[in-house]
C-alpha cells in the first residue's frame, strides 16, 4: 500500500499531538518494511524527521493546520501521490479530501468546552470558528474508514457524540518515554537554582487553558499552605494569554510562593520533575494522561482529578481529589506532602503502571488498522 500521515504537526511543534504522530512515525519504521510511507511535514519540522526506513519518503505540506489553505491545498497535494491510505493523526481532515482515511481522535475538548473563556477571539469570530470545527469534526467522523482512539474513554465520548457503529473506533493507547535525560555535569541543585526553584516543591507542566483548573490549583495550593508553609508551586509552559491571565489571578489573590517558568530544556525538565515533591494534575477534562505517566516513569508521585479517563489510564499509581472543590485540592496537595508511606506506594505503583503502555505496541495496532483498511 500506499499510506499518507499528515505530520505536519510531527515533533516539538506540535506538542502532545506532535509527540503522539512523531513516535508513530518512528516506530512504523521499524515495524512496517512493506508498506511505502508519503510523510507530510511542514517547513518547522522538515527537517526534524529522518528516514531511517527506504520505504519512508518526505513531502513539503506547508499549509497551516485549520486554513482555509489546508481545506483547499492539502488536498490536490495528496491526491498528486496516488495514496491508497491516508492516517490524519487530527480531526481536521480537508472536507474535499474524498479518497479513503482513517482518524485518530484525542479528546473531544472544542466539542465539550464550547466557551468564550477558553479563546483570546471576539466572541462573534469564536462562534464562527467553533462552528467550522464542529463541521470539519463531523464531516471526518462520518467519513473515515475508521477511527482509533487513545482510550477507552474517548471512545465513549465519541459514541455520545456522533451516531457511528462502534466497531468503527479502536482504542490504541498512548505511551510514556522510558528514558530519564541526565546531564551528568550538573547536579540537581544547580539546575533547580537556576529557575529559583527551592526544595520542596509540587509542579504542574502544561498549557493552563480553562479546563485544566490551573486557578483552582493556586486557590487550593495557597490554602495548604497554612500547613506546608515551606512549600513552592512551579508551573512550566508557554507564554501566552491564558499564562498571563494565571499571573494576574496569582497576583490579585496574593498567593505565595508560586514560580513560574516558561521554555525549559529537556535536561534540566527532567531533573526539576525528578526532584519535585509531586506531579500535580488538576484538569476537569483529558483523552489521555500522558504527562503523570511520564512523571511516573521519573519517580515522582501523582495527585490528580478525579475522572474517569484518569481513573482509566493511571489506575491506583495516582492519589484522586475532586478538581472542583478547591477544598480537596488542598488536601490532596498536604496529604502528599506530609505522608512518606504514600509517596513511597505511589512512587512502586508508578513503576508498574508504565509497563502497561507502549509507543511500539501502539504502532503495530496502527498497522493493523492500515492493513485491515
Amino acid at each position: 500500500m500506499r499510506i499518507g500521515i499528515d505530520a505536519r504537526f510531527y515533533g516539538t511543534i506540535g506538542k502532545g499531538l506532535g509527540r503522539y504522530t512523531q513516535k508513530l512515525i518512528n516506530n512504523l519504521e521499524l515495524a512496517d518494511k512493506a508498506n511505502e510511507y508519503f510523510i507530510f511535514l511542514r517547513k518547522e519540522n522538515f527537517d526534524e524527521f529522518r528516514p531511517k526506513n527506504k520505504n519512508f519518503h518526505k513531502v513539503l505540506a506547508d499549509y497551516q493546520w485549520y486554513t482555509f489553505s489546508e481545506q483547499i491545498n492539502m488536498p490536490k497535494l495528496l491526491n498528486k501521490y496516488k495514496l491508497d491510505l491516508v492516517h490524519f493523526p487530527h480531526f481536521n481532515v480537508p472536507i474535499f479530501y474524498r479518497k479513503k482515511f482513517i482518524i485518530t481522535i484525542h479528546d473531544l475538548i472544542l466539542v465539550r468546552f464550547p466557551t468564550i473563556r477558553g479563546t483570546t477571539l471576539n466572541p462573534l469570530f469564536y462562534w464562527l470558528k467553533f462552528l467550522a470545527y464542529k463541521i470539519v469534526i463531523n464531516s471526518a467522523v462520518k467519513r473515515a474508514k475508521k477511527i482509533i482512539a487513545v482510550s477507552q474513554f474517548t471512545k465513549d465520548d465519541i459514541l455520545k457524540h456522533y451516531k457511528i457503529p462502534e466497531e468503527k473506533i479502536t482504542v490504541t493507547y498512548e505511551a510514556c518515554d522510558d528514558f530519564c535525560v541526565v546531564n551528568p555535569n550538573e547536579n540537581g541543585g544547580k539546575v533547580l537554582a537556576r529557575y529559583g526553584i527551592i526544595k520542596p516543591y509540587i509542579i504542574y507542566i502544561g498549557n493552563v487553558y480553562p479546563h485544566k483548573n490551573a486557578e483552582r490549583l493556586a486557590l487550593g495550593f495557597n490554602e495548604s499552605l497554612k500547613i506546608k508553609n515551606d512549600l513552592g508551586l512551579v508551573f512550566i509552559g508557554g507564554e501566552d494569554y491564558f499564562y498571563g491571565r494565571l499571573k494576574n489571578f496569582v497576583k490579585e489573590q496574593k498567593i505565595k510562593n508560586i514560580i513560574f517558568s516558561e521554555f525549559v530544556p529537556d535536561s534540566d525538565l527532567d531533573t526539576i520533575i525528578r526532584n519535585a515533591t509531586a506531579y500535580v494534575r488538576p484538569s476537569l477534562y483529558e483523552g489521555f494522561e500522558l504527562p503523570p505517566l511520564e512523571a511516573m516513569a521519573k519517580g515522582t508521585p501523582v495527585i490528580c482529578s478525579d475522572h474517569n479517563c484518569a481513573r482509566e489510564i493511571l489506575g491506583d499509581s495516582a492519589y484522586y481529589f475532586d478538581g472542583l472543590k478547591t477544598e480537596e485540592v488542598s488536601e490532596a496537595i498536604i496529604k502528599i506532602t506530609t505522608d512518606e508511606n504514600l509517596r513511597k506506594n505511589l512512587i512502586a505503583n508508578g513503576y508498574e503502571q508504565i509497563k502497561k503502555y507502549s509507543w511500539k505496541k501502539m504502532a503495530q495496532e496502527t498497522l493493523q488498522i492500515y492493513n485491515k483498511c
